[in-house]
């Protein structure tokens, strides 16, 4: 369910009312707390910007009994913790998380930057990313979008981009694509680290130095991808502009970003309506939407459910992908406030 003080229950309660979803009720699990779920349907019903799902009619897992607005921060991240759990057990397929506030983490004493953490230390994960996946109303094409590095500062960037990070970071894409999306060859656009790619070591020489002749030896072994590099910040997200809102343009089929906001801001502006986060490289499926908890909006009944709508609808995708080359059934769990 996420932080309680959130939008996290709204959210849940109009996605899994959408026509959508509801076939999909008998597969979710809210892990949270029941009656913070059954006061928000209640006090939202007569004035929220779209239809709630009854909780009556959810499977919900009670989730200790906490004081939700003094420990909101513990309350999250008992969620997260037990669908962690559940799911690695062999319970559920995957989880969908709804956002927490990684300040009232850190006020309850759990040093993790974020649940994407927590996901790869419970599972014992070391390589793993944070991937952004829209699908675009105008024209069906997907946009995928992996991250290299994530929430550091921009100052950081450079120390921490390496050649075996940048490796690394392409093989958990290309699996994803496989594993996921079903999708054994096509087209990766990788981005530059400099204004115009260093333009030839004048503007900066990671490019020159390290991260073309890097993308150079993985695309000899690699012949079933189509790598183009390093394509300048600038102009890289035209493309895939072009083919969020026209049938006339093609997009790449993934897109390989270095740094955080390189990656979240085209994202954001095409998508973020539509945008579900995903982490790669765990176990088991996991999504979430692609906005915070929004304390501002929380209990008025206006918060857009489209993310956690479209984070429900990928999730059950990855799963259902996931399984063809398994033959696993299993459920899928979406933790509190119905994350």
């Amino acid at each position: 369910m996420g932080d309680p003080r959130g939008i996290g229950a709204e959210i849940i309660l109009k996605a899994l009312a959408h026509p959508s979803i509801t076939p999909l009720l008998p597969c979710l699990t809210i892990f949270g707390d029941r009656q913070h779920l059954y006061r928000t349907y209640h006090q939202l019903q007569s004035k929220a910007s779209a239809p709630l799902c009854d909780p009556q009619n959810l499977a919900i897992r009670q989730v200790g009994n906490y004081d939700l607005e003094r420990q909101a921060g513990s309350a999250s991240f008992a969620y997260l913790e037990e669908a962690i759990a559940a799911t690695l057990a062999g319970e559920f397929a995957g989880i969908i998380t709804a956002p927490i506030a990684k300040a009232a983490w850190q006020c309850a004493g759990l040093s993790y930057p974020g649940q994407t953490e927590l996901l790869a230390e419970r599972s014992g994960v070391r390589d793993f990313a944070m991937m952004f996946v829209g699908r675009s109303p105008i024209t069906g094409w997907q946009l995928r979008v992996l991250l290299a590095t994530v929430h550091i500062p921009l100052s950081q960037v450079p120390q921490v981009l390496t050649p075996s990070l940048i490796l690394q970071k392409l093989n958990l894409l290309t699996t994803t694509l496989k594993q996921d999306f079903g999708l054994p060859q096509g087209s990766i656009a990788v981005a530059g680290i400099n204004p115009h790619s260093g333009e030839g070591g004048l503007l900066g020489r990671e490019e020159v130095d390290w991260l073309i002749p890097t993308l150079e030896a993985w695309q000899a072994e690699h012949h079933q991808w189509q790598l183009h590099f390093p394509i300048p910040a600038d102009t890289l997200w035209i493309a895939p502009a072009q083919a969020w809102h026209s049938h006339q343009h093609r997009g790449h089929t993934a897109y390989l970003a270095m740094y955080h906001d390189q990656g979240l801001i085209p994202v954001k502006m095409l998508a973020f309506q539509q945008a579900v986060n995903m982490t790669v490289g765990l176990p088991f499926v996991r999504t979430s939407p692609d906005h915070g908890t929004a304390f501002d909006i929380a209990g008025q009944g206006v918060a857009d459910a489209s993310s956690m709508q479209a984070a429900i609808a990928l999730a059950i995708e990855l799963v259902a992908a996931r399984q063809r080359h398994t033959g696993e059934r299993r459920q899928l769990v979406g933790t509190a406030d119905m994350a």
